[in-house]
C-alpha cells in the first residue's frame, strides 16, 4: 500500500513539473496583424510622423529652401495585403561585415536574423541587420534594419531601394508584423552628402511592393 502511494505521489509530482515546464510556451505571445482599421490608422500615424521629421530643421534631410516649399511626401496608397506576418529565424552566428554605402563610408553591422513571408502569392525572403554603432546607444540598441529594392525601384519608388526600421521587441513568438506600408527612402533621395546603406543583393525582392513612400526618380 505504501508503495503504491509512493509511485502515485512521483506520478503526480513529474505531471505537475511537466505542467509547469509547458506553461510558458502555452503563454508565450505571438506577434498578430493588425485589423484592417488598425492598419489604416497605423499607417496614417506613421505618414504624419515622417512628413512632420521631414519639417524639423535638426532631423529633416531637406534644405531650409525645400523645407520651406515642403508640401508632404507622396505615399502609396495604403495596402493592407502588403502588411504581412513573418517567420523570423534568428543568427546568433552572423558574422560582422563593412555595410556598403553610398559613399566610402563602411559602418559595421551583423547578420541578425531571416524574416520568411509571403507576398504577391509567392514565399519571400529579407535579411535582418544590427548596426554595431547603434549597440553603444541606449535608446537605439534594440534597433534592426531591414533594407531591401524591389520592381518598383526607379519606376515610382526611390531608384537606390527602401528601407523598414524594426525593433527587437517587436519579435513575438518566432513572429513578426512586416508592414511596407512604412518604407521609407534613404536620405540619400533628398540631398547628397549623406551615408546612406545600399540594399544587399539578397534582400532583392522579385516583385513590384507598390505601398510605403514614392519617389519620381
Amino acid at each position: 500500500m505504501v508503495c503504491r502511494l509512493f509511485h502515485l505521489l512521483a506520478a503526480l509530482l513529474l505531471l505537475a513539473a511537466l505542467l509547469l515546464l509547458a506553461a510558458p510556451l502555452r503563454a508565450q505571445p505571438t506577434a498578430q496583424k493588425p485589423t484592417s482599421a488598425e492598419h489604416v490608422r497605423q499607417v496614417s500615424d506613421f505618414q504624419r510622423e515622417l512628413n512632420a521629421e521631414f519639417t524639423a530643421p535638426a532631423r529633416s534631410p531637406l534644405s531650409a529652401e525645400a523645407r520651406r516649399n515642403f508640401a508632404g511626401l507622396p505615399f502609396y496608397p495604403p495596402d493592407y495585403a502588403a502588411c504581412v506576418l513573418a517567420r523570423f529565424v534568428p543568427d546568433s552566428l552572423g558574422p560582422v561585415f563593412a555595410m556598403p554605402t553610398s559613399t566610402a563610408k563602411r559602418p559595421l553591422y551583423r547578420k541578425y536574423g531571416e524574416l520568411q513571408f509571403e507576398l504577391g502569392g509567392q514565399p519571400r525572403r529579407l535579411l535582418v541587420y544590427q548596426s554595431l554603432d547603434l549597440l553603444t546607444n541606449p535608446a537605439y540598441r534594440d534597433y534592426l534594419f531591414v533594407p531591401f529594392t524591389d520592381r518598383t525601384n526607379g519606376h515610382g519608388s526611390y531608384g537606390g531601394g527602401r528601407y523598414l526600421d524594426m525593433r527587437r521587441g517587436q519579435i513575438r513568438g518566432g513572429q513578426v508584423v512586416l508592414d511596407f506600408n512604412k518604407a521609407y527612402n534613404p536620405s540619400c533621395a533628398y540631398a547628397a552628402g549623406y551615408d546612406c546603406p545600399v540594399p544587399p543583393p539578397e534582400n532583392r525582392l522579385t516583385v513590384a511592393v507598390e505601398a510605403g513612400i514614392r519617389h519620381d526618380h
